[in-house]
């Protein structure tokens, strides 16, 4: 995919798109060709960390603590802090877990992670949301960075249909820096794929109620 490309197909997916009481993303789709979605070989299901950040999600971080010194250290980076000793209680309260899976990212010192995995696990692993473990504090802003630029792209839940969407921006976003995100995103896929770009029938992009966009000549 060609920047240029990219950025002509957002500009006229806004131009074709209604204004509406809302500020729409902007979503990529990807079709496939030539592949047996019912093999798992063939499913996609990638975690890719864009460029920029797509605009989406609450912005809301959860860490699981136990010591005062990683507490003192990074609660200020983030929207909320368990502590190690209520992690039981928290288990047991449906609409307090409930918050927790709403959470963007979730993470937790090292010496913590088998206290979740003890009361929270069945909860939060079905939903893909166990924390991620941080045993370097000192890389912890790197982490949250990438963590707020990371998408998922995956079609392996459902009806394994050949195609993927991945939201790449928002409407009132700068077309360059989405186009670099569909660029980054749309490699990802590619090279996730048996015969590469080969099992990429074309691209489009749209606003979330618009009409899709074809990009380039695929």
């Amino acid at each position: 995919m060609k920047k240029s490309e990219a950025v002509e197909a957002i500009k006229k997916a806004k131009e074709l798109s209604k204004k509406r009481n809302f500020v729409q993303t902007v979503d990529m789709m990807i079709n496939f060709t030539g592949l047996d979605m019912k093999k798992p070989q063939n499913q996609v299901n990638l975690k890719v960390i864009l460029p920029n950040s797509t605009g989406k999600g609450s912005g809301k971080i959860g860490i699981f603590a136990k010591s005062d010194e990683f507490v003192s250290s990074i609660k200020d980076k983030v929207s909320l802090v368990i502590m190690d000793k209520d992690i039981e209680a928290l288990s047991k309260n449906k609409m307090k877990v409930a918050e927790l899976i709403a959470y963007d990212a979730l993470f937790a010192e090292g010496s913590v992670m088998l206290t979740v995995a003890k009361f929270l696990g069945q909860q939060l692993a079905p939903k893909g949301k166990m924390p991620k473990p941080i045993t370097n504090i000192n890389s912890f802003d790197e982490v949250l960075s990438k963590t707020k630029t990371q998408v998922t792209i995956s079609n392996k839940k459902g009806k394994f249909m050949p195609v993927v969407h991945v939201v790449v921006g928002k409407e009132d976003g700068d077309e360059e820096k989405i186009a670099e995100n569909m660029i980054v995103a749309s490699e990802a896929v590619m090279n996730s794929l048996p015969q590469k770009k080969q099992n990429i029938k074309n691209i489009y992009v749209k606003t979330t109620m618009g009409a899709p966009v074809k990009v380039g000549d695929q």
